[in-house]
């Protein structure tokens, strides 16, 4: 049984999904206005390796899994207005960027990908239910919602008022009745992106979006909702208060899983301190998509994970090993020792260590996969796949220049391969070749 750590009640509880047939999961995505860092690539490879275990222990179509795309917002607004674009020219690089990204770190795509722009009557409908049910209010253009209209308020966070209202890191404006009041809709000025609302032209507040589309796409209450630990407050904890609030008291969510920081070794990795590293420049450096996605898993998702050189090391070196010892075999049954380690609150750390521990190259490949890893074979892992014949001719031109005893030649080759990732390991059967 799957047993995951549920932030509401924190505590470890069994996964017991309303309707096994049909499980619903969300996970809170990107907001498109620029280049995703490998912080926020963690969600992304957590939550696929989540999928692919209830996949895996409910069967291939239980899971309805929906991962959102935030394509209004104030940020993609300045960005557009920066390079003399619309809006969109901005969204639609950045998620192409962004879904190239995940696909190079083994990150299936979701079942569904609602895109903020195409769900405003969505957005409308609920804020409408709320102001008819006295949770929100418009004024001066906006609509906020009454946070002292829902007394359970606070209950993920289980913050107090006060921290409350710093932690949102809101402006107090005139229009609020209460500090606490957040943004459903605001209005949009000339020229900026907007659409017409009972209460003007505007666009939604970010909170809202993940509400309207989880009760369009997914229902009322779902099962899991996940995200980083950044969202808890104030993004969940208000995507809480306007459904619950819209659906008669109903809870959002069932289980809400949340992960860790990944940090530079002391501060949480952050495009507005200006110390982050993207999987592009990871990849364009040389890095797998899959040493990355294993440094990504080599901690407990719920712990701060430090992004250092020394980390993508010993993920390659990890891969390389697990090559090794599952060559090119078909996958087979999957170890239960990993699937125990998984279901424990998908504890990661600790089904690498049995992988390591698989003998049956078959059993190694399959329980490898269920993590998103072993996705290659062993020649495209070390070998790097495509044409390697100039690689072969030039291996061959040095075992002539080692017969011929001409040793600088054969040194030259070998450091010439080395400078371009390719080591040669030379054995009494003849010299084989890897990539780095």
């Amino acid at each position: 049984m799957i047993r995951l750590h549920d932030t509401m009640t924190r505590e470890k509880r069994p996964f017991v999904p309303f309707n096994p047939q049909r499980i619903t999961m969300y996970v809170c995505g990107p907001t498109v206005y620029g280049r995703a860092h490998i912080g926020n690539a963690r969600p992304p490879v957590i939550f696929d390796t989540l999928a692919r275990l209830i996949r895996h222990e409910f069967g291939p179509n239980s899971l309805v899994y929906a991962r959102n795309v935030t394509d209004v917002d104030d940020k993609i607004i300045a960005a557009a207005e920066a390079e003399g674009v619309d809006p969109s020219v901005i969204t639609e690089r950045y998620e192409r960027f962004y879904l190239d990204d995940m696909g190079a770190l083994g990150v299936t795509p979701p079942d569904i990908a609602p895109h903020a722009t195409q769900e405003i009557p969505a957005m409308v409908a609920m804020i409408e239910r709320l102001i008819e049910r006295a949770n929100a209010y418009a004024a001066e253009g906006h609509v906020l919602f009454s946070v002292p209209s829902d007394p359970d308020y606070g209950a993920l966070s289980k913050r107090d008022r006060d921290a409350m209202v710093a932690g949102a890191r809101v402006e107090v404006a005139p229009y609020k009745r209460d500090p606490a009041d957040f943004v459903l809709w605001k209005p949009s000025g000339e020229g900026v992106i907007g659409w017409k609302s009972p209460w003007g032209r505007g666009r939604p507040g970010w909170h809202v979006e993940c509400s309207a589309m989880i009760e369009r796409h997914l229902g009322e209450t779902i099962d899991i909702h996940g995200g980083g630990l950044d969202l808890i407050f104030p993004h969940h904890e208000n995507e809480i208060a306007q459904s619950r609030c819209a659906h008669h008291g109903l809870p959002l969510a069932r289980y809400w899983v949340h992960n860790g920081f990944v940090d530079m070794g002391s501060e949480k990795m952050s495009k507005s301190l200006g110390n982050v590293v993207t999987p592009a420049e990871l990849l364009e450096q040389g890095h797998r998509g899959e040493t990355l996605r294993l440094a990504l898993l080599s901690a407990h998702y719920r712990q701060p994970l430090a992004w250092t050189d020394d980390l993508i090391a010993q993920a390659k070196a990890t891969l390389d090993r697990l090559y090794r010892a599952g060559g090119d075999a078909e996958a087979g049954e999957i170890d239960p020792g990993v699937i125990e380690a998984l279901s424990d609150d998908l504890n990661t750390p600790l089904a690498m260590s049995r992988l390591s521990a698989i003998e049956d190259p078959s059993v190694l490949r399959a329980s490898a996969n269920l993590l998103g890893l072993l996705q290659s074979s062993e020649e495209e892992w070390f070998r790097g796949g495509g044409d390697a014949s100039d690689v072969d001719a030039r291996i061959a031109k040095r075992a002539e220049a080692k017969k011929n005893r001409d040793f600088a030649t054969a040194d030259r080759i070998r450091d010439e391969l080395k400078a371009e990732g390719i080591v040669l390991e030379d054995t009494a059967a003849g010299t084989t070749w890897r990539r780095e």
